[in-house]
């Protein structure tokens, strides 16, 4: 069966870094292209994309207020996909998710991750 097993995140100052990964497996990882969402308590959008890769990881598109800080990759050698999140600020706290294209219902989803930027 589909899993999305998420790591990382937690509290950190503004400016800070985060890594979230995202473990995946019961699908064939490098034939999907893969999401990073969150959702933001202060947002009237239920989830914001963040970013997506391709399934090669040969393009990446992100959020427009989260450009030049944040980088999504991944390793299809590893079924690993990765949100690196630098000069974090405190409008980025929420929950973080990972999602693939890979049509399994709601275990398309990663069970979702909470980053707080506060000092």
């Amino acid at each position: 069966q589909v899993q999305l097993v998420q790591s990382g995140g937690g509290l950190v100052q503004p400016g800070g870094s985060l890594r979230l990964s995202c473990a995946a497996s019961g699908f064939p990882f490098n034939q999907y292209n893969m999401f990073w969402y969150r959702y933001r308590p202060t947002s009237e959008k239920e989830r914001e994309l963040v970013a997506s890769i391709t399934m090669t990881g040969g393009r990446a598109e992100y959020l427009d207020s989260v450009k030049g800080r944040f980088t999504i990759s991944r390793d299809n050698a590893k079924n690993m996909l990765y949100l690196q999140m630098d000069n974090l600020e405190p409008e980025d706290t929420g929950i973080y998710y990972c999602r693939t294209a890979y049509y399994a219902g709601a275990a398309s989803w990663g069970p979702g991750t909470q980053v707080t930027v506060s000092s």
